[in-house]
């Protein structure tokens, strides 16, 4: 493991400026996090978890909520996750909590948390269909895209959440400084499958880039939200053409990564590294191509079932990838759960895990002081 004064010194001999991101009026804080995400690539990957913040899993099993100042991480590390993963689902609906049932209040305070402490959050949005509102994202309307990129009435009911999830995100202020919190958002996720609304089957390659554009065309300029790092995320892809055939185009994503998740194990892992592996090679191909930060935005095996799975099968997986980071899914039951916690038979191995694969949680990601020059 890197002493925490060795990624200082690496970061600083990293020039500034070899990404542009795409939000030219981005806040000074956005843009710095964006820069310090460039010079961290092959030097480190941030550690997070969807929800850690405010759930979990106490060591019987048993869940836990809404508790400050707690995470599975940090009962069982000492630290809080580098990344902190939320969601948007039902925001649009006026919901006071997300689909999740995590109260939108609670998440505010936490990302703010989050970014007092140095670290990062991310932000998904499972919304509901915009055609019908009672519809969830699973229940796939067909043509959603289409009438909403065709029809007056659909693209402003639609815009009409947009901005709420602009009100959301603006009222992410640092009480001290006053500044905006920086965020990655990554909507609309997954497309290469189509389980979700806006998935390959059910709009075209060039309907699911015009609806992109518009929704970040939207945000930035309707809108003056400029305190987002936009990421396109798919699920499992088979070749860099399958991957890039919806991809909006450099000037509307900042971070570029995909969604894979661990099935069958442990006759599957050794297909699973093969094929995980893969896709990041990939990945760090197109980074480099089209100038973009990498990451995989979603992963996890359920229960996490192989007592070694972080050292055997993570760790082959982003060895020398330039991934920013990698983020787990929720510990949302004693049965639906990605990330260790004190008892379950893995953690012993992501203590390891950590200790020897530079995987960064919330002490050297504060001391790499993402937000400051």
């Amino acid at each position: 493991m890197k002493a925490k004064n060795t990624f200082l010194l690496l970061l600083c001999l990293i020039p500034c400026g070899i990404m542009a991101q795409i939000d030219k009026k981005a806040t000074p804080l956005t843009k710095q996090l964006y820069t310090s995400l460039q010079q961290l690539q092959g030097r480190g990957i941030l550690f997070g978890h969807q929800d850690g913040l405010a759930y979990g899993l106490n060591p019987d099993g048993s869940r836990w909520t809404g508790e400050s100042g707690r995470s599975d991480i940090k009962t069982l590390t000492g630290e809080h996750p580098a990344v902190a993963g939320w969601d948007l689902g039902h925001l649009e609906l006026d919901s006071t909590s997300n689909l999740d049932g995590v109260p939108f209040e609670l998440m505010r305070q936490r990302i703010i948390e989050q970014h007092q402490r140095g670290g990062i959050s991310t932000l998904s949005w499972h919304l509901n269909n915009p055609i019908d509102p009672s519809k969830t994202t699973w229940d796939k309307v067909e043509s959603t895209i289409p009438r909403i990129l065709s029809d007056k009435t659909a693209r402003r009911n639609y815009q009409a959440w947009l901005s709420k999830v602009a009100q959301f995100v603006q009222s992410l202020r640092d009480p001290q400084s006053g500044e905006l919190v920086p965020l990655i958002f990554r909507p609309y996720h997954e497309h290469t499958g189509s389980w979700f609304w806006w998935g390959a089957d059910h709009c075209s390659p060039e309907e699911y880039q015009r609806f992109w554009r518009m929704t970040i065309n939207y945000l930035r300029k309707k809108e003056k939200v400029h305190n987002l790092i936009y990421a396109y995320s798919t699920d499992r892809f088979n070749s860099p053409e399958h991957y890039l055939e919806r991809y909006p185009g450099d000037r509307f994503a900042d971070l570029i990564g995909f969604d894979i998740y661990h099935r069958n194990a442990p006759s599957s892992n050794e297909q699973f590294v093969k094929d995980t592996r893969q896709m990041v090679t990939w990945l760090k191909e197109m980074g480099k191509e089209h100038r973009k930060i990498t990451a995989i935005t979603e992963t996890g095996l359920e229960q996490v079932t192989v007592a070694n799975w972080w050292t055997n099968v993570v760790a082959p997986i982003i060895q020398g990838s330039d991934l920013t980071y990698v983020l787990v899914w929720r510990n949302g039951r004693p049965d639906h759960y990605y990330a260790p916690y004190p008892s379950q038979p893995s953690a012993q191995d992501f203590l390891e895990f950590v200790a020897s694969f530079n995987i960064l949680l919330e002490n050297k990601t504060a001391a790499l002081n993402l937000f400051k020059k």
